[in-house]
């Protein structure tokens, strides 16, 4: 067998940036509306329910936008009517890269963010958002994978988040 190898230069899709250093928004010691930005991502309704349900008797609104795919403008526009945003999933390279950039946009409009991602994409995701300038995002990390578990599977792995999740909120 005769294998030939041959030497590329790819480009690192990270690159370096010379963003302006952004701060993240503080999160309110109180809320009552709360945007959940689902990207229909196998596995993101069911982590959003459950980190919902464990912030008990508030309003939730739902944004539903397609995977591997920026947020539209009227997204935004309604994912920014609450006091904070919870968006999910990152589990794989265009899903998290949008999850992080959407984070990123609602923050620039004073929303504050928490992004679920799967611990095997967060390196990725906290640098890209170090290379936009917003090193201190809210990345949560979510055991990976996701993608291809049972309802039950995916429900366990949310319920393991719960503790830092109300930790990042300051909820006892």
């Amino acid at each position: 067998m005769k294998v030939r190898l041959v030497e590329r230069e790819v480009l690192d899709p990270l690159g370096e940036v010379q963003a302006d250093k952004l701060k993240v928004n503080p999160l309110p010691e109180d809320f009552e509306k709360v945007t959940l930005v689902d990207n229909t991502k196998p596995g993101a309704g069911v982590i959003l329910d459950i980190l919902a349900e464990s912030l008990g008797n508030r309003t939730f609104i739902e944004v539903k936008k397609p995977a591997g795919a920026p947020a539209t403008p009227e997204q935004i526009d309604k994912a920014s009517s609450g006091e904070i945003a919870i968006l999910a999933l990152g589990d794989c390279g265009s899903c998290t890269s949008w999850v992080i950039l959407d984070a990123i946009c609602l923050e620039k409009r004073g929303i504050p963010t928490i992004s679920i991602c799967s611990d095997h994409f967060a390196p990725f995701s906290h640098e890209l958002a170090k290379s936009h300038g917003m090193e201190e995002l809210r990345i949560l990390e979510v055991k990976h994978p996701i993608a291809g578990l049972s309802i039950d599977e995916v429900d366990e792995k949310a319920r393991a988040i719960i503790p830092s999740f109300l930790y990042l909120l300051q909820i006892p």
